[in-house]
């Protein structure tokens, strides 16, 4: 029979060892993901038309990277980048029909494709947040 201290220790053993540690890119990636999930995933997700480009995980999302979808370092020569900041009156602006990402949304992507476009090791499910677009 083991003595309470030993079950006590092997229990706080167990439940560090089975805690994940965040990487950088995971919580460089956060509030990416809050962009990408508010403003994108409604009509680039699993219900997308095949002509969209994918960003319904990060998987499908590292297939863009290194194109000339997203450019890594490069956010001007990215078209993800260039299409989110169009006027709403150039066609292909993204999101469509006067739904402009913010000022702050953009520079996070900025900032975001400058600094390398980096993922989580690990695919994260990308889920659609927030009222759906009128668009969709």
């Amino acid at each position: 029979m083991m003595k309470p201290l030993t079950v006590l220790a092997l229990v706080t053993c167990l439940a560090s060892c089975s805690q994940v540690p965040t990487s950088d890119a995971a919580t460089a990636f956060a509030p990416v993901r809050t962009v990408l999930e508010t403003n994108c995933v409604h009509c680039h997700g699993d219900n997308r038309l095949s002509t969209m480009p994918p960003i319904n995980d990060t998987q499908a999302l590292s297939k863009l990277i290194g194109t000339s979808w997203i450019v890594p370092g490069k956010p001007e020569a990215s078209r993800f980048f260039q299409v989110v900041t169009f006027p709403d009156e150039i066609p292909g602006a993204m999101p469509p029909s006067g739904h402009a990402i913010s000022k702050k949304e953009v520079q996070i992507l900025r900032e975001w494709i400058k600094s390398g476009a980096k993922l989580p090791a690990h695919n994260i499910k990308l889920k659609p947040q927030g009222p759906l677009p009128r668009s969709v």
